[in-house]
């Protein structure tokens, strides 16, 4: 028996493991470190409790617990370390480099790459984040316990693969009355947010080493998703009018080909009427799906709601992908996919297989909320402070930083503004969540190389209040100043030793 096993006192001190534990844990490390091999003979429990002064009991349960999990077997002698257990000597030994090699991730782990920092989401400007303090909590806590009654015991059980009907209904009559979109409740498939349905359109879509085009800047997740996927992926430039596709780029046309045409994110420049033609055309041509990521347009600010490309045309090769994350609250975790009427009965048997019906109470407490008309209320209400909130940033974006562009805007929750050359969007970035602010670096959406990419902040205004903007632009008005005056300084320093 190892000395230090016997010698070394268990450490009594609040808050650490039991003793029994700590006995415990020593055994299975000097079992399986080899210090105490098989067939070896344990203590006696008597000598054992003297040498580390615990009760009886506890080396007795230690024991049982050891032959219970098969690392030592009692006889008439007392108790030894399991005879059948041999140890594989690479249990013990260090891991080689090979073996670390051949352990490692797979490609398409180290492929998927965080394309920004997302920092502390409860800081005031950070992207994409509703109003959680004004969510309808009391009509949302009054529909679920309608939708706990309706269902009783089994809203517990697990609910349909495709999602619960009453929720794929309500999700088709607002896209159709709000949206445009052309589909019925059955070509509805309830997701785990809008990521969820990315990676569904993915598996569904597309095999391993087909293409992707993205916007570039965009949004990050759906790169984990084609990565997940084994996707050739091209980053596809976005200009005052949305994603810029040149006649040339169809010599290899994609497999699927990711847009949020509505408010484009993060720049918020809105896909042109001539291009979404063009794109649709272009896409039926080549076999084409175009993801349409409809994340925030729910949300409209000036003139009429832009209708979905989905709805543009009769049978259009797109896949429509919606969240209720900005509606409502990012934690619900429920997103949609609509997908074409044409699809084929082999598709939906496999969703069938794919999914397992989950979330069911908060689904059906969901569809309450829509079928009720709290869901309408709440976006009338979200819609007039978001309005407000986006004037609010506005104003004191001019007052602050005069003759900056502001780009974005005619719907959504965040704007984009543009910095002025050698003020590193990084760096502005890094200081202003120092300051308490979290705003993003518009560069770090971009996948394209380092002198191509854009230079702004992405800066929301979901989640803060009208009367906190003055002093948070002005705060951040001084570090874009101190950020160019250092980049000026390192410049000159550089200049004078060449």
């Amino acid at each position: 028996m190892p000395l230090s096993l016997l010698s070394s006192p268990l450490d009594l001190s609040a808050g650490s493991m039991s003793r029994q534990q700590q006995l415990l844990a020593r055994f299975k490390r000097a079992i399986l470190g080899g210090q105490l091999p098989p067939g070896s003979r344990l203590p006696s429990t008597r000598s054992l409790c003297e040498q580390l002064q615990v009760a009886r009991n506890t080396v007795l349960a230690v024991y049982e617990q050891l032959t219970a999990e098969g690392y030592a077997e009692a006889d008439r002698q007392g108790t030894r370390v399991a005879t059948l257990l041999a140890m594989p000597a690479g249990i013990r030994a260090e891991p080689s480099v090979a073996r670390q090699d051949r352990q490692r991730p797979s490609r398409r782990v180290s492929a998927i790459k965080s394309t920004r920092d997302a920092g502390d989401r409860a800081l005031p400007l950070t992207p994409g984040m509703p109003a959680l303090n004004r969510f309808a909590l009391n009509a949302w806590l009054r529909a679920q316990e309608r939708a706990l009654k309706r269902a009783g015991p089994m809203a517990l059980a697990y609910g349909e693969a495709l999602g619960e009907p009453a929720l794929r209904e309500a999700i088709a009559q607002y896209l159709r009355v709000a949206r445009g979109v052309r589909c019925e409740a059955g070509q509805v498939v309830v997701t785990e947010g809008a990521q969820g349905a990315l990676s569904l359109c993915v598996r569904l879509f597309a095999n391993p080493g087909e293409r992707a085009w993205v916007e570039d800047p965009g949004y990050g997740g759906v790169l984990a998703a084609f990565h997940s996927g084994d996707m050739k992926i091209r980053s596809m430039p976005v200009d005052d009018e949305g994603i810029l596709i040149a006649d040339r780029d169809w010599r290899w046309p994609p497999r699927l080909i990711h847009v949020t045409p509505s408010h484009q994110y993060p720049t918020g420049a809105v896909l042109s009427l001539a291009r979404r033609l063009a794109l649709i055309a272009r896409a039926r041509e080549h076999g084409c799906w175009i993801i349409e990521d409809d994340y925030d347009s729910d949300f409209c600010h000036h003139g009429h709601p832009i209708p979905a490309m989905q709805g543009l045309v009769p049978e259009a090769p797109v896949l429509y992908v919606g969240t209720f994350s900005k509606t409502l609250f990012p934690g619900l975790r429920i997103g949609f996919l609509i997908l074409p009427a044409s699809v084929g009965e082999d598709t939906w048997r496999a969703l069938a297989e794919m999914l397992r019906g989950g979330h069911r109470l908060e689904q059906l407490a969901l569809a309450e909320f829509m079928a009720g008309g709290q869901f309408a209320r709440h976006l009338g209400r979200m819609k007039r402070l978001y309005r407000e909130r986006q004037q609010a940033l506005r104003a004191a974006l001019q007052t602050h930083l005069p003759g900056l562009d502001i780009s974005g805007g005619a719907s959504g929750l965040h704007l984009t503004l543009r910095l002025p050359p050698g003020c590193a969007d990084t760096a502005v970035s890094a200081a202003a969540r120092a300051a308490g602010m979290n705003v993003g670096a518009l560069s770090s959406f971009s996948a394209g190389p380092p002198q191509a990419r854009h230079n702004g902040l992405v800066i929301g205004y979901g989640n803060t209040s009208e009367e906190q903007y003055d002093a948070l632009i002005r705060c951040l008005a001084g570090i874009v100043r101190r950020t160019l005056r250092h980049q000026i300084r390192a410049w000159q320093a550089d200049a004078g030793a060449a």
